[in-house]
């Protein structure tokens, strides 16, 4: 009966001895190696941002073709819809009267001048008698005064003869400038106006040709706290490249280039008119097309650039990464974001140079787990999108 209770009691200890090394040696045998994650290290960079604005085309000049005399229109000397230069003759007008009146005009001219002819002979006849005192100085001062207003009566009937001599020029009406010529509003035998409401038709001249874009005044107030404080160098914009995407998605073949922009808000809409001039060369654009706009808005020093596949948003909309810590535990950080930049975020606050975001592996991980971060390589991310 000893020796039974004796070895139940032995038997109770060394099952107690096994369990007890048992719970030793448990943590070592199941404990799980950090998760291997590929890690980008931030740096400053400077980098180039660009803006995508809206816009559509306009005319670099329009010319409305009015008479500037009164006749019946006798002839159509252009194709509508074509293409003319300047100093093309567009209409002819009836110039008969126009005529007489410059023969008119030449006539005049010639009989003051004939006047003159005879006041000048009579004014040097005067001067010779007054030396010999056979006339009194104020008959030689009439003589002298009659000379001289037969003069002025030339001058006048030569002004009225150039006037005459252009208005019959006025009726070859003439393209003023070179351009895309429209219909025409009237047709050979109508009775036209001098200076009439009425165009009689409409030159547009198309290459170059004008795109006006509308930027926001809160994007202008934004560039120039970043350019006040340092963090955006931004160069004279007058005649900086703008590149263009059509309505239908293609990309346009040549760049423009930035004139001017507006001097005053549109109360109406908060919005500020750019200019830009583009060559049309290939006559793809037509005035009031729409037109997508890419404007180079300066160059951002100091800027950190986060990779997109490492950005999560929040619940409420705000944006976070997760980083490695000095001691190779994940953090998860709140970041402010404001645009993309190529393939990455451009990063406004929440991180800093040196740091370590994780851009693969995130599924495996989560706050405060250990990790093994490599370098991610550039390959290693994915192509996304370029937003402006």
């Amino acid at each position: 009966m000893q020796k039974h209770t004796l070895a139940l009691l032995l038997a109770v200890m060394a099952g107690g001895a096994l369990t007890g090394c048992g719970e030793q040696a448990g943590p070592t045998q199941g404990q799980m190696p950090p998760t291997a994650v590929d890690v980008v290290t931030l740096g400053a960079s400077t980098v180039t941002l660009d803006t995508e604005l809206t816009g559509r085309t306009s005319a670099l000049r329009i010319a409305e073709v009015r008479p500037q005399v009164s006749g019946i229109l006798q002839k159509r000397l252009f194709i509508e819809g074509s293409d003319v230069k300047a100093g093309d003759l567009l209409y002819q007008i009836d110039p008969s009267l126009y005529e007489a009146e410059v023969a008119s005009a030449r006539a005049n001219v010639a009989k003051a001048q004939a006047n003159e002819r005879t006041a000048q002979l009579k004014a040097k006849r005067y001067e010779s008698l007054l030396k010999v005192k056979s006339i009194s100085s104020q008959d030689y001062d009439d003589a002298l005064a009659s000379w001289k207003q037969a003069q002025a009566e030339v001058m006048a009937a030569k002004a009225a003869q150039r006037t005459a001599e252009i208005n019959l020029g006025y009726t070859r009406i003439t393209a003023p400038i070179s351009g895309r010529i429209s219909s025409s509003a009237v047709t050979e035998g109508a009775l036209v106006t001098a200076q009439q409401a009425t165009a009689l038709t409409t030159i547009q001249q198309l290459d170059p040709m004008y795109v006006d874009v509308r930027q926001s005044t809160a994007d202008l107030l934004r560039l120039k706290q970043l350019a006040a404080a340092g963090k955006l160098k931004t160069d004279e914009r007058h005649g900086a490249p703008v590149n263009f995407t059509l309505e239908d998605g293609s990309v346009y073949p040549e760049a423009g280039s930035l004139q001017f922009s507006d001097v005053s808000v549109d109360e109406t809409t908060g919005m500020v008119t750019l200019r830009v001039v583009v060559p049309n060369t290939h006559n793809l654009l037509m005035p009031g097309m729409f037109m997508r706009a890419t404007l180079q808005e300066g160059q951002r020093q100091d800027a950190l650039l986060v990779p997109q596949v490492a950005v999560s948003r929040t619940p409420r909309g705000g944006a976070s990464v997760m980083v490695v810590s000095a001691d190779n535990k994940v953090e998860v950080r709140d970041v402010q974001v404001s645009r993309m930049v190529g393939n990455n975020w451009l990063v406004e606050s929440g991180l800093k140079a040196g740091e370590k975001v994780i851009v693969a592996g995130l599924q495996k991980v989560k706050p405060g787990a250990d990790v093994n971060p490599s370098e991610a390589k550039a390959a290693a991310t994915p192509a996304a999108p370029q937003s402006k």
